[in-house]
């Protein structure tokens, strides 16, 4: 039993947001001696991936399970905030109960909190009590809340029922109840769940928490309906695998390198961005200020400074994108078109021409204005929009130094490798960092979801973030260890711990090498099943690097390199000698060629393209090339031209309608009749929600499908992937996304075709199993991410990952199925 003192409680707080409310109930666990520092960090990562407001003004923040090696002690503390805060938009919370949680002692506190929920006039008293023995009984179940006895289920016309044991480590807490709630809510039935004498609504999570059911304890489940046998089928099997928690266990990096040190002389907690160990000198990192004058005399001068300004900024980006882009991937480089998105922002170009019609120079308009909304970014109680003030600065910085006549920031050079220390690093900074100098970096703010830490997660250098103002009062040259799975830094370690961990970085670094000395295996799962791994490509000269990384073709070949930067269209030569070039360089190994998929989001200026409010949802792909016959016809030939110097197939992005396939099927044929070419099989990106829905008759016209999850998503979430502030959320792991996925398979399958997935989700481990498991046969990713997918698709097998598509299958957010455990 949980014994509430007074000093586990606040009474009269009054925190800015949901963060720092987090933060004070976290320091009162504390100093109560129940957790570590650290564990704070991990309740507001909670947050990412789960809502603990549990209704009536209450709500109940936890840590991670991976993170509960920073609980000493079970232990619940409570703030009193009689004023509220936000919790998300449309909840606020009074009182904010802190939960450190070592076993399921906490599931008491859970059902008195339950009760109480019940009882608003309770819960204003407990607002509003100066009296800390008041929360304490009531949360204590002193205050009689324990002893009111649940309501008595009468299963009369509850046809159906089944038995099932709760295997949950910490039983029915609120995490995997929202899970079964999520379920439950799926199906009309009524659904009652009996415990111990007691029963509870299956759809409500306040009444599940109530019925206080411990890890082992079996629960029977009962519905009432025409669906009633399906929801308890579904309900006994979530329950049976655990309500989409799995055994705890540290992170697969965690597990993978298991170090820890033995003797620091001191340990810099914060949160961690990108895995991996780095051994070295710490070396401060700091921009340069950028000077500018306040104020100015002549507006449309500095109007028109303002303007150009803005304008090689956005050819700066580009710039920048298409190298990260070739260095990391597209979803990687999509950080830099949001950031070109937020110099079209007109509100922010308005405030910043009326500073300076007021008399301000445009570089102090500039950054004022940059700086209201950077400082009202960091208020936001999200920490992924938070996260998106650091896009902002790096925007409105890399503007500054146009208007101030600096054109770079002055390079990071160091003569030896170190471990960069900054107040944080914009996503630029991390783009341009030397993997070969920088072994790692450490931030005082900033956070994991930040562009800079997906940016270094791609180059392969670990990172740390929100470690606190400490990090920057840490001299040069102090020898460290950074740990990006465990989020520690290790300063002034001893001589073994620097060997163990050294050695512990050489073993991890030897497993890499090892995946890429095997690149060429094929991708045989276990139990004898292929899957085909090959290489989304955008340059000429990409093609032998596919090969070099271990594809075993190109998946996806993005020929608007040829349309692009240019001022005419590429003539039907000068397209047949690149694609035969790219063709005779994989030797012998297969080619998909996407025909041009240009819409209004890009400058071509031959093409008069109009102005479009939404070209994601215009003139864009095949529209526009059944729209440009011409255009299109001279790609088409010099297509089917290079098909005869080996195995090539033709796809067709953007189809949303069978007449716009029958439409490009028929100029196609033109095409090659024309050039005296043989057939080549003939696909279609499936990216359009249309053509997802209606995979089976477009599988009777088409030779293969090859699922462009990027834009799928896009369209499916009606998120777009490269919103400032939206992105982040547009996940191709979405339930939505991978149903429809499927749909398409079992489509294909029907017809006898295949399926492949061009778009990023191909490329990540849980992505490429979960994908393998819906019968996904080919799987097209960028050149580095080749080898490691490989690896871990020859560590399972087929049926591993077969259970793991359906546990993802039933899934009611992206959260959960990013909660799953690779097999």
């Amino acid at each position: 039993m949980i014994e509430m003192s007074k000093g586990n409680i606040v009474l009269g707080a009054e925190p800015s947001g949901k963060l720092q409310a987090i933060e004070q109930v976290g320091e009162i666990l504390v100093r109560e001696g129940f957790i570590r520092p650290a564990y704070i960090d991990s309740m507001k990562r909670r947050e990412e991936v789960a809502n603990t407001f549990l209704g009536n003004g209450i709500s109940i923040p936890h840590g991670l399970p991976e993170n509960r090696d920073d609980i000493l002690k079970t232990g619940v503390a409570v703030l009193q905030v009689p004023n509220g805060v936000t919790w998300n938009p449309g909840e606020i919370v009074h009182l904010v109960v802190g939960i450190a949680a070592k076993s399921d002692e906490h599931i008491e506190i859970l059902t008195n909190l339950t009760h109480v929920l019940d009882d608003a006039e309770t819960v204003e008293n407990l607002t509003a009590t100066n009296d800390p023995a008041d929360i304490a009984r009531a949360l204590s179940g002193d205050a009689g809340a324990k002893s009111r006895p649940g309501p008595v289920l009468d299963v009369s016309g509850f046809d159906h029922s089944v038995d099932v044991p709760v295997i949950n480590p910490h039983g029915l807490h609120a995490r995997p109840a929202t899970f079964f709630v999520d379920i439950a809510k799926q199906f009309e039935s009524e659904i009652y769940v009996e415990y111990d004498g007691r029963s509870g609504n299956g759809k409500s999570l306040a009444s599940l928490l109530k019925l206080g059911v411990s890890s082992g304890k079996t629960i029977r489940l009962h519905g009432k309906g025409a669906d009633a046998s399906q929801a308890l089928a579904a309900l006994k099997d979530a329950v049976d695998a655990g309500l989409g928690e799995k055994e705890e266990e540290k992170s697969v990096a965690q597990a993978a390198h298991g170090w820890v040190p033995s003797e620091v002389k001191r340990t810099v907690p914060g949160c961690t961005a990108s895995p991996g160990l780095a051994c070295g000198p710490i070396r401060q990192f700091t921009h340069r200020r950028i000077v500018v004058e306040a104020v100015a005399k002549d507006p449309e001068f500095e109007i028109s400074e303002l303007t150009h300004a803005i304008a090689s900024a956005k050819s700066n980006l580009r710039l920048l994108y298409n190298e990260v882009r070739s260095r990391s991937g597209e979803p990687q480089a999509a950080i830099f078109r949001a950031h070109e998105a937020f110099l079209d922002d007109p509100e922010l170009l308005a405030e910043t021409r009326d500073r300076i019609k007021n008399g301000n120079s445009a570089g102090y308009a500039w950054r004022q204005a940059i700086e209201d909304r950077v400082r009202a970014m960091e208020q936001h109680d999200d920490e992924v929009l938070a996260a998106r003030a650091m896009d902002l600065r790096d925007v409105g910085r890399r503007v500054l130094r146009h208007l101030a006549g600096v054109l770079q920031d002055e390079p990071f050079t160091t003569d030896k490798p170190v471990i960069l220390a900054a107040e944080d690093l914009t996503p630029s900074d991390t783009a341009l960092l030397d993997p070969a100098r920088i072994l790692g970096f450490c931030t005082a703010s900033g956070g994991p979801t930040s562009h800079s830490a997906i940016i270094a997660r791609s180059l392969g250098i670990p990172a740390i973030v929100a470690a606190g103002p400490a990090i920057l009062r840490i001299e040069d040259g102090t020898m460290a260890i950074l740990d990006g799975d465990s989020g520690n830094l290790y300063l002034e370690p001893s001589q073994a711990d620097i060997a163990a961990a050294e050695e512990t970085r050489q073993r991890i670094e030897e497993e890499r090498n090892e995946e890429y000395r095997t690149r060429y295996e094929p991708a045989l799962t276990l139990d004898g099943e292929r899957v085909e791994v090959v290489a989304n490509i955008g340059k000429a000269n990409e093609a032998a690097k596919a090969v070099e990384g271990g594809g075993e073709g190109v998946g996806l070949l993005r020929t608007e390199f040829l349309f692009l930067d240019r001022e005419t269209p590429p003539d039907e030569d000068e397209q047949y000698q690149s694609y035969k070039a790219m063709v005779e360089d994989l030797n012998g190994l297969p080619i998909i060629i996407r025909t041009l998929d240009i819409g209004g989001d890009k400058a071509v200026s031959y093409l008069d393209l109009p102005a479009e409010d939404n070209p994601f949802l215009g003139e864009r792909g095949i529209r526009l090339c059944l729209n440009r016959p011409e255009l299109f016809l001279v790609q088409l030939r010099a297509i089917y031209r290079a098909s005869k110097h080996g195995p090539l197939r033709i796809m067709f992005p953007m189809i949303a309608t069978l007449a716009e396939l029958e439409a490009a099927k028929r100029l196609a044929e033109k095409a090659r009749i024309e050039v005296g070419a043989d057939p080549v099989p003939i696909g279609i990106m499936v990216e359009v929600p249309s053509a997802a829905v209606m995979a089976v008759e477009f599988a009777r016209e088409v030779d293969f499908f090859s699922v462009g999850t990027n834009d799928l998503t896009q369209y499916v979430m009606a998120m777009d992937r490269v919103h400032p502030t939206l992105a982040m959320h547009a996940d191709s792991l979405h339930p939505a996304v991978l149903r429809l996925i499927d749909q398409v398979v079992r489509a294909a399958d029907g017809a006898g075709i295949w399926t492949g997935v061009c778009g990023g989700l191909a490329g990540e481990p849980l992505g490429a199993v979960i994908l393998a498991g819906l019968g996904v046969k080919e799987l097209s990713m960028v050149i580095p991410s080749i080898a490691s997918v490989k690896a871990k698709l020859r560590s399972i097998s087929m049926e591993q990952a077969r259970e793991l598509a359906q546990q993802a299958l039933a899934c009611s957010d992206n959260n959960q199925v990013r909660a799953l455990k690779l097999p």
